[in-house]
């Protein structure tokens, strides 16, 4: 028989699988509507795109150190000036993708075995990600009772304090903003407790009139996830970072220096222009168009017996309780498709236990668009 791993058993991220099947029904069909997907439908910014065309055009474009362009780093850690901190740009690691960031933090902070709270429904990346690396995942249940996001109470309700929490806000798939006073607690709780807090801000900028605080404004022990994928309208481009604290910084960027090298070198270039005011000003557009969006969406959820969801503070996606049409969400995501369609994400990818229930919206797409799901959505649940 032919040698597999353990961890090439990884489960699928169902996502992924549902935009595959749209893509397919986009090659017959011409008709895919994606709502599946936390992918900006819109490029990036003119000006990273003219950065990116003159560094091709006149730049070798090598390697760079493995911890990332010493501008650009000291760019990122300028932005976090907006949460009123001072960040040194030792503390920032530049990744293939705040993908590959988690990846090498977790290989640099845990070993086989070790304990990872998260949340549940959370995202199934890493929940998978850490299953591959040996650890064991502590599923903290969350709910509306907490905004779906962890409490001291889940925590302390483990049999004994775990190696690492993951915290998202915004959250995805739920979208829920965790309060600054909440998230100030958890960081002292475990640093008191020896976890690593993992903060994952890669939605940050993408917010609907709730405050969005970094964990980096509450010490210096937590490990922060950023990223230009989402609010930067950047996924394919493939970079993110790392705000590591002190004794995760040289292991980290070994494992980097080995495993990629370094984060694409175009990449970097392009982005040290995004967070200028002119990306900035284009990218503030599209969050108005992701809140016409979402109020749109809530606006006829109704029409599709839909009453309860997640309040969506932040990101672009709705968590929506659809037990009145389905108990097996990823069949019945799989029957939308091929009748509509229309690609929804199954909440069984995000909530192992539950999510049979529950259906994923992504609202970063055209609002037009999005529209014309709905009615589609409403047809087929007519017919």
């Amino acid at each position: 028989m032919p040698r597999l791993s353990v961890r090439g058993g990884v489960e699928p991220f169902h996502v992924m699988e549902v935009a595959k099947a749209a893509s397919l029904r986009q090659a017959t069909h011409g008709d895919a509507i994606l709502l599946c997907v936390g992918q900006p439908a819109t490029p990036a910014p003119a000006v990273v795109r003219a950065a990116a065309v003159a560094a091709v055009t006149g730049q070798v474009l090598g390697y760079t150190v493995s911890g990332g362009d010493a501008a650009l780093r000291a760019r990122i850690a300028a932005d976090y000036d907006r949460y009123g901190v001072a960040v040194d740009p030792a503390e920032v690691l530049v990744t293939t993708g705040s993908s590959a960031g988690f990846q090498l933090l977790a290989l640099a902070a845990f070993d086989v075995g070790d304990t990872v709270a998260m949340t549940r429904p959370g995202y199934p990346a890493y929940r998978n990600t850490l299953a591959s690396l040996g650890c064991v995942v502590a599923d903290l249940e969350v709910g509306a009772a907490t905004r779906y996001q962890p409490t001291i109470a889940h925590l302390e309700a483990l049999p004994e304090p775990p190696a690492g929490l993951v915290v998202a806000s915004p959250s995805n798939p739920t979208g829920t903003i965790i309060d600054p006073a909440e998230l100030a607690s958890l960081a002292a709780w475990c640093e008191a407790h020896d976890t690593l807090l993992i903060s994952d801000e890669i939605y940050h900028g993408i917010s609907f009139g709730r405050p969005c605080a970094s964990a980096r404004q509450f010490g210096l022990g937590a490990a922060v996830l950023g990223s230009v994928s989402k609010y930067h309208s950047m996924t394919g481009w493939r970079l993110g970072w790392l705000l590591l604290p002190e004794h995760l910084r040289r292991p980290a960027e070994l494992l980097q220096s080995n495993l990629a090298i370094c984060a694409p070198a175009v990449s970097q270039v392009a982005a040290l222009v995004a967070f200028d005011a002119p990306a900035r000003a284009e990218l503030d557009a599209h969050v108005a168009r992701y809140a016409r969006n979402r109020d749109l969406l809530l606006t006829r959820l109704p029409e599709l017996g839909i009453a309860s969801y997640a309040p969506p503070d932040g990101a672009f996606y709705a968590w929506c309780d659809v037990s009145h049409l389905t108990d097996d969400s990823r069949r019945w995501c799989a029957e939308v498709l091929a009748a509509t369609g229309v690609a929804l994400a199954p909440g069984i990818d995000f909530d192992p236990a539950e999510g049979g229930r529950m259906v994923r919206v992504s609202l970063c797409g055209d609002t037009t668009e999005l529209d014309e799901a709905v009615d589609r959505l409403v047809a087929f649940l007519r017919s």
